[in-house]
């Protein structure tokens, strides 16, 4: 398998040419910054994967990999990345990274998913998976409401009378006043229909 590992970091390039080629099946092409990685491709391509460090020379953000993908078409563009942030996985993939690895993943591992994403499937360690789901549970009022006046607000959103939501919470009807209360206080709002625009307005759910 052919593959293209561009990172500015020259030990972490040698070392990870030298695993793959001893374990058989890789022949592994170097590249230090973008420019590397795009001329290599009209060299010595095409490539069964690519892999391009997120922080080298030419990559500004996720431009550099938009670029590759354009050069190389339907093969199989990874990052890879000392920082791994859930957000800038989750942009990697939305603009067609095959895969966002970190540094720090086991050595076989990194092998197994290389193979995996050269077969054509995408690759986020469970890790990252799990960042980018508690990052899209996430509500706008995480940091200004509690978990109870987040359920109060949703209630109101939805336009329930301060019996229903007693019901539904299972709380007593002046706990609830209390709450929506809270919730204007909290949102700056003048009252509860108030409360509801700003939530909707947020993107709240």
């Amino acid at each position: 398998m052919k593959i293209l590992i561009a990172d500015d970091h020259d030990l972490l390039r040698d070392v990870l040419r030298s695993y793959l080629e001893a374990e058989g099946g890789f022949d592994v092409e170097l590249a230090s910054n973008v420019e590397e990685a795009a001329a290599a491709i009209k060299a010595v391509g095409p490539f069964a994967i690519i892999l391009l460090d997120y922080t080298m020379p030419g990559m500004d953000g996720l431009e550099g990999l938009r670029r590759i993908k354009a050069a190389v078409g339907d093969t199989p563009v990874a990052i890879i990345s000392g920082s791994p942030v859930a957000s800038i996985a989750e942009q990697a993939i939305e603009c067609g990274a095959a895969g966002f690895l970190p540094k720090t993943l086991p050595a076989k591992s990194l092998v197994n998913a290389i193979r995996f994403m050269a077969a054509g499937e995408r690759y986020l360690p469970i890790g990252l998976l799990q960042a980018m789901q508690k990052e899209a549970e996430a509500t706008p009022f995480d940091d200004r409401l509690s978990p109870r006046e987040q359920q109060v607000l949703r209630a109101l959103c939805e336009g329930k009378a301060n019996k229903e939501i007693a019901r539904d919470l299972e709380l007593r009807e002046p706990t609830v006043k209390l709450h929506v209360k809270l919730v204007c206080r909290k949102l700056g709002a003048r009252n509860r229909t108030h409360a509801a625009m700003l939530a909707r307005d947020a993107g709240f759910r």
